[in-house]
């Protein structure tokens, strides 16, 4: 049986699978990597460090999507 994890993104309490990475994350909710800021618990992620960076069981996390326009 997989594990489940409990974690927020922007003040959601959402289930999600264990082993879940930062680019896994974005990527399952169409967020465009190169256009997202991601904080883990206050702590801001390097887009480098998306593909593994491990998300851990109550874990808050915050996505800003940025948008351009003119």
């Amino acid at each position: 049986m997989r594990g489940y994890l409990l974690i927020m993104i922007n003040n959601n309490e959402i289930f999600w699978e264990k082993g879940l990475t930062v680019e896994k994350l974005l990527r399952e909710n169409n967020f465009l990597i190169h256009l997202s800021i991601v904080k883990i618990n206050g702590q801001l992620i390097n887009k480098k460090s998306f593909a593994t960076q491990i998300i851990s069981d109550s874990d808050d996390i915050k996505i800003v999507h940025l948008v351009a326009g003119g």
